[in-house]
């Protein structure tokens, strides 16, 4: 038996995606585990989240994959990384996990690295009590309108999806420890369709929950497609067609159906992109105008890019 040959639901079907093997121009640039990366595609650039002890925590790259410039400063151990864009300025956003006097925070930057917003206690780990006080926040998803989900945490106490509004006061705030519906073990990346919900990885639960963004009202769950592995991230392509989602464990992005506006229904995995071995696919993003992926591999400790075919 060829090892392509496994009986697989997207078996002798086209590859959606290859790897683009010019990004970056310079993979040395990248000198400790990559952790994440987001996407700034109105101006065609992409951040990267690394750790290590005497390495730039914030790489920036152009979107043809030319080395920028990096940041360091108050960065203690990145795991989330997340661009948000108004019609007056963009801000990246980063979830921090160190355990040292910068960690257990959300924290807001202006691209070239400034520090703008704390949220957090930081150097503090919180209490599933108060709205704000994070234990290993995993990953951040912001809204135009400015309103912020947070997944919190990644194996901390935590384990919640909590909205708040734009100027840092609970909406609402859902989950709790254990696996029943709505509640979360490592509760690990999140995103929003365009039908007003909230997709949340729950990692150690290995399934897919899904939220009202408006009432935080849990509104259904996906599991069949994550026997193998759980989902490490949720990013959607640019058509809101299909999500993509790592699993770290076994090197493979999935591509699952991803469901209009009503019932989410069960999980359909239509493609997947299988990466080498020990390339542990961390956390993903995708470039809303030309739908390439950029996978963070802490296995690798590279950041790679995958285009649309």
């Amino acid at each position: 038996l060829k090892a392509f040959d496994y009986a697989s639901p997207w078996k002798g079907q086209q590859q959606m995606y290859k790897l683009d093997i010019g990004w970056p121009k310079i993979p040395e640039y990248f000198t400790g585990q990559t952790f994440c990366v987001a996407v700034d595609s109105v101006h065609g650039l992409v951040y990267v989240g690394q750790r290590g002890d005497n390495v730039p925590k914030v790489l920036v790259f152009s979107e043809e994959g030319y080395f920028l410039y990096s940041w360091n400063n108050t960065v203690e151990m990145p795991h989330g990384i997340f661009v948000l864009n108004t019609e007056t300025d963009s801000s990246v956003w980063i979830t921090d996990v160190g355990t040292g006097k910068y960690g257990h925070t959300v924290k807001q930057y202006s691209p070239s690295g400034k520090l703008m917003q704390i949220l957090g206690t930081p150097g503090n780990a919180g209490s599933s009590l108060i709205p704000l006080q994070f234990d290993q926040p995993a990953e951040i998803f912001v809204e135009e309108s400015g309103d912020i989900y947070v997944v919190d945490g990644d194996g901390g106490m935590n384990n919640r999806l909590l909205k708040l509004s734009n100027d840092y006061k609970e909406i609402w705030l859902t989950g709790t420890n254990g696996t029943g519906i709505g509640q979360f073990k490592i509760p690990h990346s999140v995103t929003l369709d365009p039908f007003g919900r909230v997709w949340v990885a729950d990692r150690d639960n290995k399934r897919i929950q899904v939220f009202d963004k408006v009432t935080g009202e849990w509104l259904g769950c996906w599991s069949s497609c994550f026997s193998e592995d759980g989902p490490y991230s949720v990013r959607f392509t640019a058509n809101y067609k299909y999500l993509i989602v790592a699993q770290l464990n076994i090197n493979r992005l999935a591509i699952l159906e991803a469901p209009p506006v009503g019932s989410i229904g069960n999980c359909v995995m239509v493609n997947a992109v299988q990466l080498a071995d020990e390339t542990k696919p961390h956390l993903v993003d995708v470039d809303m105008k030309s739908g390439a992926v950029y996978v963070a591999e802490i296995g690798a400790q590279q950041v790679q890019k995958y285009v649309p075919l």
